[in-house]
């Protein structure tokens, strides 16, 4: 007796479809799964029986055998538990599946025989899509973030039975539809914003600016000065996330589990902040079935490093990939994935040791070589990656007694809306450049062109300031997002000033030259 049924797995952020084949025979009870499954796979058997069992039917007392085909492709998850439990009860003759090759059938069994959620469902359906099946069967609270593809009929079940009475009375159920503008438009808004913050308006101008040319930033500054509430509201600034955006966002999330049944897309984009003692694995993603880390899960949004010098040597390095290539590769014997990674990093450290090197007001207890040692931790090429340096110092008592508000994250993000706006325009004839931050030497040149009197400026500035020769590049880009949010076709030697400005690490009294 034999039986099929369609499933799938993800791989990577993407979706393989799955056959679940099965052979039963009149042999000695047996139940094997083939085709490279992993544990949880493999434990699916005991699953199965039981909620066969509890649902009200017989399971057979023969061999039975359940491949997984493609067969060399490994297969993880719980999503097999109710194909295959479908597979058996249709080559055990239980029931006549008419239209099964149809449908995609994806679903975790409890031993009673309810069904549970699944992770990475979105990937699936998209896949599902593509393959030309004209819909997908799953758990209940699976079924609004499954009905985000259009296109799609989409049936939630409940349980075991409940699966069989919608296979055989398809024509009787509506598929779950999902007004996706209405999800927009009733969770796109942050719970912070930039009004809340008292003072520091250089640095709200510095993370304007880097939000208006996907300038990477770091913050330096004493303990209590603000910088990680700065560090959270740098996201409701940015550009509201197109629906592409928020799709792609949400199958990262959606292969990580971190999607909550009644958000079933991404709205907001994506503030990750992880703690200074992760492992490079868990930033950049991987495992034995890899899976995206911080990286990736920032994408389209701003990865936070707080205390930047306190994460690991290593850890850091391996920033350097994704922060060129907006991708982690990761590669096993068998495989290769790739995860996307287009984020915003923004860094935050303390001046020194003790964090009040610079503080007018305390005394700092650093001597200078144990300054240099711990400002020095951040590698070269990694600051070469980082765009903009800002200094963040503590805020007055009388900023803090202020009833006044600053601008609202609505207002700037309008203007930072604007700048990207007219980046697109210049970029449109180069693929894969949206924003100033990725202009290459060649376009640096071209569009970042400075009159005498900016050459003077920058020629001075790398002289008597003590600025590095990375400062170079940087500065033209920045004063480029500059003039940009002016509206100015040209760089203004005031546009130079400013983003001059930006460049702390690079200054002698760092001890970085």
């Amino acid at each position: 007796m034999f039986g099929k049924v369609y499933s799938a797995a993800t791989f990577g952020i993407d979706a393989l479809i799955v056959e679940v084949e099965i052979h039963i025979e009149n042999q000695l009870p047996n139940f094997i799964i083939v085709g490279l499954p992993d544990n949880t796979v493999k434990e699916s058997r005991e699953r199965v029986i039981a909620a066969i069992k509890n649902s009200g039917f017989t399971f057979p007392s023969k061999k039975i055998t359940i491949n997984l085909a493609p067969a060399d492709v490994k297969k993880e998850g719980s999503a097999f538990d109710l194909p295959i439990a479908l597979s058996i009860l249709q080559a055990n003759q239980n029931f006549e599946f008419n239209n099964l090759s149809d449908y995609l059938i994806l679903g975790e069994l409890s031993l009673d025989g309810y069904l549970r959620p699944i992770h990475g469902v979105l990937p699936i359906c998209i896949k599902a899509k593509s393959a030309g099946f004209k819909g997908v069967i799953l758990p209940e609270k699976n079924a609004i973030e499954a009905s985000i593809v259009h296109g799609l009929d989409i049936y939630s079940a409940t349980s075991l039975t409940h699966c069989i009475e919608i296979i055989n009375n398809i024509s009787n159920y509506n598929p779950v539809k999902t007004d996706i503008k209405k999800i927009f438009e009733s969770s796109s808004e942050y719970p912070v914003d930039f009004s809340e913050v008292k003072g520091q308006e250089n640095v709200k101008r510095a993370l304007e600016v880097a939000a208006a040319g996907a300038h990477n930033i770091l913050m330096i500054g004493p303990p209590g000065s603000g910088k990680t509430m700065l560090a959270r509201r740098l996201p409701t600034i940015l550009p509201t996330l197109t629906f592409e955006e928020a799709l792609e966002t949400t199958k990262i999330h959606s292969v990580a589990g971190l999607l909550k049944h009644d958000s079933p897309i991404v709205t907001n984009r994506p503030f990750r902040n992880p703690h200074h003692t992760s492992s490079d694995v868990a930033l950049i993603g991987g495992g034995t079935y890899p899976r995206p880390g911080e990286v990736s899960l920032a994408h389209n949004g701003v990865l936070f490093l707080d205390e930047l010098p306190e994460f690991k040597k290593n850890v850091l390095e391996v920033l350097r990939q994704p922060l060129e290539d907006r991708k982690v590769t990761i590669s096993r014997s068998k495989l290769t994935l790739e995860f996307p990674a287009n984020f915003m990093l923004l860094a935050a450290l303390n001046p020194c040791p003790c964090g009040y090197y610079t503080d007018p007001t305390k005394e700092c207890t650093c001597t200078l070589q144990q300054i240099q040692k711990y400002v020095a931790k951040i590698s070269g090429p990694l600051l070469d990656r980082i765009d903009i340096h800002v200094e963040v110092p503590a805020v007055k008592f009388k900023e803090l007694l202020s009833s006044s508000q600053g601008e609202s994250s609505k207002t700037i993000r309008e203007r930072v809306t604007r700048a990207r706006e007219i980046q697109l325009r210049r970029f449109k004839e180069h693929p894969g450049i949206y924003s100033n931050a990725s202009m290459n030497s060649k376009l640096v040149k071209r569009f970042c062109v400075i009159d005498s009197i900016g050459e003077e400026l920058l020629k001075n500035a790398i002289t008597k300031l003590g600025l590095s020769a990375r400062a170079y590049d940087r500065i033209l880009k920045v004063s480029r997002t500059i003039a940009d949010l002016d509206g100015s076709e040209r760089i203004l030697p005031h546009h130079l000033s400013e983003a001059i400005q930006y460049r702390s690490l690079d200054r002698s009294h760092w001890g970085l030259l």
